[in-house]
Parts: C-alpha cells; structure tokens; sequence
C-alpha cells in the first residue's frame, strides 16, 4: 500500500495501514481524526495540555489495538470510545477529585467512602444532567481544581454565586447518586 503522496485515504486503508506500523498511515489517521478527538475532550477540561494528553494517550491507545476494529459501525465512533476510556482512565489515575463530587465535610448523609462504588462514567452522566452553569462550576471547581475566584472571574459572576452553583451541583448529584445506586450508599453506612 503506497501512502506516500496520496492525500485521501479510504478508512480501510488507514485501518490496514495502521495495523501494519506503516506510519504515514498512522500520521494520516492521526490528523484527520485529532480535531474532532480534541474537540470532544474539550468539553470535559479547559486545560489544553490536559486535553491534548489525554488525546494522545487515546490516539496510543487506537494505534494499539486497530487490529481489533472489525468495520462494524464507523471507525470514528469506535476511536471515540477508546479516546473516552482514555479520559476516564486519566481521571481516574488523577482522582484528587473525587471527594468533591458527592462529599461536603459537613454531610453526614451520604457515606465517606460510597463514592468509591460509582464509576466515572456513571458520575460524568450525572454531571451532564445539571443545569448548565451549575455543571459549567462544578466541572471548573470539582474536575479541573480552579478556585471560586477564578471561576468567578471567567463566568463573570460573584465568588458568591459561583458557591452558590457548586452547593446546588453538589446537592442534585447527591439526589441522583442516591436514586441511582441506593445499594453502593446503603452498603457503606455500616
């Protein structure tokens, strides 16, 4: 298969390319899918070097395993799952976040360590079911580590209601988490 000079390429080539190592098969893969990977990524951090580690680290991920990719269903859907998973896995392996999403130190209702029963993605679900700015703060605060003042400043509101946000992001996942796996709370009220 000759890559060298061709500007289009057919998805079958790039996925045969690729699954043989040739690399300008995998450069040619990798800046017609980047943009769209970036742009999805995005949407859960504003922190460009994260989001571009993150779309790497799943490009990585897609090379690797191209071999398995069986033509069913588009291979862009089948790159942004791996690219999702990425992300999960990035802050998973970054969890410093975590205790914000469900905990406030003086929350009693809801169990210490409950939270660590519920997957990433179950809680990104949850996060994308808030209103819109209330999950904006939420994810500048909980997931990306900004301060109230920060975010006050960027959203063009008060540090006020920017607390103000994050208590009622806090409290309406608390109802969703607890609706939705009253077993993973339960359990852990022992």
């Amino acid at each position: 298969m000759a890559f060298f000079g061709k500007k289009n390429f057919s998805v079958e080539e790039l996925v045969d390319g690729c699954a043989a190592n040739d690399r300008r098969a995998q450069e040619a893969l990798y800046r017609r899918f980047f943009p769209e990977m970036l742009r999805m990524v995005r949407r859960y951090t504003r922190d460009e070097d994260t989001a571009i580690e993150v779309v790497n680290n799943g490009m990585l991920r897609v090379f690797k395993k191209i071999h398995t990719f069986s033509f069913k269903g588009s291979l862009e859907g089948w790159m942004r799952r791996l690219v999702y998973h990425c992300m999960a896995d990035y802050y998973r392996e970054n969890a410093r976040y975590l205790h914000f999403l469900v905990l406030e130190d003086h929350d009693q209702s809801v169990p210490e360590r409950g939270h660590e029963t519920f997957y990433e993605e179950d809680i990104l679900k949850a996060v994308r079911t808030l209103p819109p700015t209330s999950q904006e703060v939420f994810r500048l605060y909980a997931i990306e580590g900004y301060s109230h003042a920060e975010i006050a400043e960027s959203l063009q509101m008060s540090e006020g209601t920017s607390k103000w946000h994050l208590s009622t992001a806090r409290q309406k996942l608390r109802e969703l988490l607890r609706a939705e796996f009253p077993f993973s709370i339960a359990s852990s009220n022992r």
